[in-house]
């Protein structure tokens, strides 16, 4: 595995009940490099993600990260590592506001999970750096808007500043412009284009 290489699987497959879903696939992310996984529905894209990310078990096959065998690390463990990922069904958290979901992803980050339970007003700290990822989003002018109010293409753009929120060494965005204007899929794409890595250690 090259000192560039992030991510790398080795004939990465899943079978279910015998039938094979995902089969013997080969993959190498550099860091600092945008891929994309590209085929039809049902070509076993989400579950590719679903083995990198350890919502499913790997039938066969290996995943390293930074050098390190994952294949069967739990989910948290992984995500702990700077893998995170975005569904291809909007998750968020329906009746807060979009600034709250954001705030939360931060509060996640900052390993402050008990602050749920603060004041309002002890949480604010995070207020500023919720308000700029809505911004490179494009909703700045909704912070106050609950996250269910939203139409569907703003609630993928949510659920977007929340993944960044988290500071990804690697994101894994399952289609992220879906159900999108025209107008907001080229500002999701130049946003994923101009998020750097983190550059853990």
């Amino acid at each position: 595995m090259g000192s560039d290489t992030i991510l790398e699987t080795t004939d990465l497959t899943k079978t279910f009940s015998g039938f094979t879903a995902v089969n013997k696939v080969n993959l190498r992310v550099r860091r600092g490099s945008i891929h994309a996984l590209i085929g039809p529905n049902g070509a076993g894209k989400t579950t590719v993600f679903n083995l990198l990310t350890k919502f499913l078990p790997v039938s066969s096959g290996t995943i390293r990260y930074r050098g390190d065998d994952i294949t069967h690390e739990t989910p948290a463990k992984t995500a702990r590592r700077g893998i995170v990922r975005s569904f291809q069904i909007s998750a968020t958290f329906p009746h807060l506001t979009v600034l709250q979901n954001v705030r939360v992803a931060l509060q996640r980050r900052q390993s402050a999970s008990f602050e749920f339970w603060r004041h309002e007003k002890a949480l604010s700290v995070h207020d500023a750096r919720a308000m700029e990822l809505l911004e490179s989003v494009g909703l700045g002018g909704l912070a106050g808007v609950k996250a269910v109010e939203l139409p569907y293409g703003r609630k993928r753009a949510l659920e977007l500043a929340t993944t960044l929120a988290l500071e990804p060494e690697l994101m894994l965005l399952d289609e992220p412009t879906q159900g999108m204007g025209h107008e907001d899929v080229g500002q999701v794409v130049g946003l994923i284009q101009r998020s750097p890595p983190t550059g853990r250690s």
